[in-house]
């Protein structure tokens, strides 16, 4: 084998495989290109749970009445009106003043009593419920504006891809690795 033929051949496997090497670098050296974000704005989900609130009340409440009709009050302020009557005047003036004295005294005895069954209270506590809600947001996911190249896009992402996003074989990389 000659000298030049030699040279010649070393010279060609070196220039195929720098020209690999080099075709290898442009695919695999330059990595993936990017999209710019422009915009995130997060995808927010109102959860509302609704709980029960209880609390301790002052009740007064009205002492339960024996005597509806008041007829003890009306009984006894007809007897005391009639004896107080019986004291006035003589004969038949008498006889009007016991009977007027009576009557009087029967209504006075009828209101006495229905005031003091309205002030007879007893206070006591009582549990008392209701129902409020609770609310909060819960972020469900990401409206992300990009750039890509100067074409503007909208995707929606689980995630905050931070200041850019990958794109790779002609397509945005939207899962993280």
């Amino acid at each position: 084998m000659n000298k030049s033929m030699l040279v010649g051949a070393v010279l060609g496997a070196v220039i195929v495989t720098a020209g690999g090497a080099f075709a290898t670098y442009m695919m695999v050296g330059r990595g993936p290109q990017f999209a710019e974000v422009l915009a995130v704005e997060p995808i927010k989900e109102t959860i509302k749970t609704p709980r029960e609130v209880c609390k301790e009340v002052t009740v007064t409440r009205q002492k339960p009445v024996q005597d509806t009709n008041r007829i003890a009050g009306t009984a006894v302020g007809a007897v005391v009106g009639g004896l107080l009557g019986n004291q006035i005047g003589g004969g038949n003036g008498k006889k009007i003043a016991t009977v007027a004295g009576a009557v009087g005294g029967g209504y006075a005895g009828n209101q006495v009593q229905g005031r003091m069954q309205a002030n007879d209270t007893y206070t006591t506590t009582e549990t008392r419920c209701n129902t409020v809600t609770d609310s909060h947001d819960n972020i469900v996911g990401y409206e992300v504006k990009y750039d890509l190249d100067g074409e503007i896009g909208r995707v929606r992402m689980d995630r905050d891809p931070g200041d850019r996003i990958p794109f790779r074989d002609g397509q945005l990389v939207l899962t993280q690795q």
